[in-house]
This record gives C-alpha cells, sequence and structure tokens, in this order.
C-alpha cells in the first residue's frame, strides 16, 4: 500500500485516565486507507529527549468524520508529550505502515491485553462490516485497568477477566471459561508477549488458528534501523514492521 506522511490536526483530545489518551487525527484531504492491524509512526515535537518517530496502532478510522484514532499509552518521554497535544494541534504522521490482521469469516475470538486491545476495535468494526460479529475477551489487572470497553460493546461480544477479580472473571484471558462454552476458527491477539504467548498455547490446544500483532520497537517503520528484528520459521530474521506486525503464531512459537 502506498504510504503518506500527513500533517494531521487533532480534532479530540479525550482522556481515558491518567495514563490512557485517545487522539483523534483528521486531515483536509480523505484519509487513505488503512487496514486493521497496520500501525502509524508519530512525529513527536517539543520533547528535547526524543529524537525517534513513535509506532502507535491504529485504534479506529472514523469515515465520516474523516478521522485517524490512536489510543496512546503516555508512559516515556515521547508519549506523555503526546498526550499533552491540544485540540487545533498539527501532528506529522507516516502511514499506513505494516501488514494488518486477516479478514477470514466465521467464528473469531479477538484477545487483548493493556494497550494492546487498540488494534482489535478497528479489526472488529471491519469485521462486523463484512457481516461477522466479533467476540472480544479482553482482560486487564483490575476494572480501572480496562480500555474503552462501552465502544467493545458497541460493535460485538465482549467478554472481560480482570487479576483481582474486580470486574468480569477472575485471572488471566486464557482462564475464562468461554474457550470451553465455545467453539472459534480463529484467534487474532494483540498484548504484551507473555499473554500473547499464552493465547497461541491455548488456541493450539483447542486447534484453532491464532495470528498476534508483535509490539517490538519500531524506530522507522520502513524496514531501514533493523532494531524490530524477529525469528520467523521460514524466513529467519524480519522485520516486524515490514513484515508484520501481525504474524501466525506458528511462525513464531
Amino acid at each position: 500500500m502506498k504510504k503518506y506522511c500527513l500533517d494531521m490536526t487533532v480534532s479530540q483530545v479525550v482522556h481515558i485516565n491518567e495514563k490512557y489518551v485517545l487522539l483523534k487525527l483528521t486531515h483536509k484531504d480523505t484519509l487513505p486507507e488503512m487496514l486493521p492491524g497496520q500501525f502509524v509512526e508519530v512525529r513527536v515535537d517539543g520533547s528535547p529527549t526524543t529524537f525517534l518517530r513513535r509506532p502507535i496502532s491504529i485504534n479506529n478510522v472514523d469515515r465520516e468524520r474523516n478521522e485517524l484514532h490512536l489510543l496512546v499509552a503516555c508512559i516515556g518521554d515521547g508519549t506523555k508529550r503526546l498526550g499533552m497535544l491540544k485540540e487545533g494541534e498539527t501532528v506529522n504522521v507516516v502511514l499506513p505502515l505494516g501488514n494488518g490482521f486477516s479478514m477470514e469469516k466465521g467464528q473469531r475470538l479477538l484477545v487483548g491485553g493493556g494497550v494492546g486491545v487498540a488494534p482489535l476495535l478497528y479489526l472488529g468494526r471491519k469485521l462486523k462490516e463484512e457481516g461477522v460479529e466479533p467476540t472480544f475477551l479482553l482482560g486487564a489487572r483490575s476494572a480501572k485497568d480496562l480500555l474503552m470497553i462501552e465502544d467493545f460493546k458497541a460493535v460485538g461480544r465482549v467478554f472481560v477477566t480482570t487479576e483481582d477479580g474486580s470486574e468480569g472473571e477472575k485471572g488471566f484471558v486464557t482462564d475464562h471459561t468461554i474457550w470451553e462454552k465455545e467453539t472459534f476458527e480463529l484467534v487474532s491477539t494483540c498484548g504484551p508477549g507473555p499473554m500473547m504467548k499464552a493465547v497461541a498455547r491455548k488456541a493450539k490446544e483447542k486447534g484453532v488458528k491464532c495470528e498476534v500483532s508483535l509490539e517490538n520497537k519500531m524506530a522507522c517503520g520502513v524496514g531501514a534501523c533493523l532494531c524490530c528484528v524477529e525469528k520467523v520459521k521460514d524466513k529467519g530474521n524480519v522485520c516486524v514492521c515490514t513484515e508484520g506486525p501481525v504474524f501466525d503464531a506458528e511462525q513464531l512459537w
């Protein structure tokens, strides 16, 4: 797909909680096509310690409002600066980057944890447009750490686990009873590495194909800096930013 470097305008900043911010960006021209699972590279201006762009998953594309939505975890200097953006400010973004999730039809379970839930919302929306009702399984440490639950509920069925049992079933996403109660044809997951490996093992036990979206550090997004390299069984070392970030779990682990 063709890549664009756009100066985008902040149309809205939604502070979800003290750590997470939803940035809504727009442009004077119609936004290019973007696929679920792809990401963007955002230039961080005004931070003396941030020299590289920040890779952020595409959370949603609102065609009616011509908006790109990015869910940002404000952790380091760069992302904290992004979280301080105000409506009307300009942000330079390179997009769309990488390869996305498959759009196969059939019973689909979308599993996310932490900020890894971000690309699953757009995936769920696109699947619904194709006539597939997605099922979301979202995990967090506690109820206050769950992100955008109402948005997910507007798209499909939502099941939740929390480590402390404050919302949904207690435990990890791999402990949820839905794995035993229902059958799925494909699992798509994004989140912390250990979580995705556990989900991949669970899917394999059930005889279900699993695709994972890796969150390796990606400084350039175009395969030039080689800092996101991952070993893939059939190809050897590949750049996650160009060959992924979505991979068949069988090719990784």
